[in-house]
């Protein structure tokens, strides 16, 4: 069914819980590829440097940690049989959500699978939503999968209420 699948990773719990299910996705269809995907977004950076020795030592070291998520999700997609690649980009006045939506014209992908933290409310408009900007923008369908919640604890577990 889909064949070429972008996933945006940016190596948090809800970009893990989006990569289990791309490699889901892909594991039954003959011949997919899935596109790993990592934004470094410099931008952000910028606004935190106040500490920070030099700029190029700070994206040097995000380089190196979307390399390292980038080679995390390939050996995930390779111990599932599913063949992949790696996408590093660097963006300084772009939103990530248009790198996500690019990438995927430029690869030719027919589906996006993403993780999103399901904020809502005042975090949601504090912090944006790059998963809700992308599901509007992108010409091709986006699966966006919640983050993985702990589990719930028992019911032995949990405090009862007092009997009379």
């Amino acid at each position: 069914m889909y064949q070429r699948i972008l996933v945006p990773l940016d190596g948090s719990p809800a970009a893990e819980s989006g990569l289990r299910e791309a490699v889901g996705c892909a594991k039954g269809q003959k011949g997919a590829t899935l596109f790993f995907l990592h934004v470094v977004d410099d931008f952000s950076m910028l606004v935190e440097m106040t500490s920070v020795r030099s700029f190029e030592e700070m994206l040097k070291g995000l380089r190196q940690y979307g390399l390292e998520v980038l080679a995390k999700a390939r050996r995930s997609a390779e111990e599932a049989g599913v063949h992949s690649e790696g996408l590093l980009r660097e963006v300084t006045n772009e939103r990530v959500a248009e790198v996500i939506v690019d990438q995927a014209r430029q690869h030719q992908c027919d589906l996006i699978v993403m993780g999103t933290h399901g904020r809502r409310g005042f975090s949601r408009i504090a912090m944006g939503s790059e998963a809700e900007q992308v599901a509007r923008t992108s010409p091709v369908p986006v699966l966006l999968v919640r983050q993985a919640q702990e589990a719930e604890a028992p019911a032995a577990a949990q405090p009862s209420a007092a009997r009379p």
